[in-house]
């Protein structure tokens, strides 16, 4: 009777490590389901290659399938989207959207992460749709600030990287 005991412990060990190892192989690493808005409302594109950077560590780290992440800009965050050769075209400085960049866009976007746009930018930026990478209808939001508040209210995390 003492070694059926060893053997079925030595077996239920065994299942609850193979559990262990499983879950941690899918990236869930025990953090659950989340839902994270990352604000982003500024120019400098080290500081959004950076952002888009650590999106992808966390997709790493809790797995695509346990989240709900949404990036929101407005304001000079904006520029994360608009292509380069379009800037003079509108009231901003700088456009982001190079090679590299609508690379990683591209990417997360592939694992579910949804870019937000504030309409008021937009249009205080005189920006066409058509300017930014990417981009559509759905995509817009009425006000960038207000859907982060909104985000917040639903139970969403924020973070500003």
């Amino acid at each position: 009777m003492s070694t059926l005991r060893t053997v079925t412990s030595f077996l239920l060990a065994a299942v609850v490590s193979l559990g262990f190892v499983t879950s941690s192989a899918a990236g869930g690493h025990g953090y659950g389901k989340q839902k994270v808005a990352y604000h982003v409302n500024y120019y400098d594109a080290k500081r959004q290659t950076g952002a888009l950077r650590n999106i992808q560590n966390h997709i790493n780290a809790v797995g695509a399938e346990n989240l709900d992440l949404r990036v929101v800009m407005h304001g000079n965050g904006v520029s994360l989207l608009l292509e380069p050769d379009q800037v003079e075209n509108t009231k901003m400085k700088a456009g982001n959207a190079d090679e590299n960049m609508t690379a990683r866009i591209s990417n997360l976007k592939d694992q579910g992460v949804t870019f937000k746009i504030c309409a008021n930018t937009l249009k205080g930026r005189k920006i066409d749709l058509e300017y930014l990478f990417d981009a559509s209808e759905d995509d817009i939001v009425p006000s960038g600030v207000a859907e982060i508040a909104h985000l917040q209210a639903e139970g969403f995390s924020y973070l500003r990287p």
